[in-house]
């Protein structure tokens, strides 16, 4: 059972960056891939970002691509999704998730994940 805590979620002004935050119980288990979706009011919840525990290996959706990066920190059991030149496209609620024996493309792909965090609001406006 994998457990998992986000956090950093806020409202910043268009243009602007959060850093977001991911704890996970069972984070250094390399079976993981670790990553982010959002969902936004009305919306399927989609994939943004996703991180394989194995060697790496990650992915991001084009929508973000060149403004938000994903990483890790297997000290601190904790993967981020750094935002930056926010939109108010990107407003949404932001879930971490985790998958086993999976790859990160064919994660952030499946609307369906095993394990969920509760979801971290982020409001892009001015």
């Amino acid at each position: 059972q994998v457990q998992l805590v986000e956090s950093g979620g806020g409202l910043v002004q268009p243009g602007g960056s959060l850093r977001l935050s991911c704890v996970a119980s069972d984070f250094t288990s390399e079976k993981y891939v670790i990553g982010w979706f959002r969902q936004a009011r009305g919306k399927e919840r989609d994939g943004v970002s996703c991180i394989q525990n194995s060697d790496g290996s990650a992915y991001v959706v084009d929508s973000v691509k060149g403004r938000f990066t994903i990483s890790r920190d297997n000290a601190k059991n904790t993967v981020y999704l750094q935002m930056n030149s926010l939109k108010p496209e990107d407003t949404a609620v932001y879930y971490c998730a985790a998958r086993p024996y999976a790859t990160a493309q064919t994660m952030c792909a499946s609307k369906s994940q095993p394990y969920w965090g509760q979801g971290t609001q982020v409001t892009v406006s001015s």
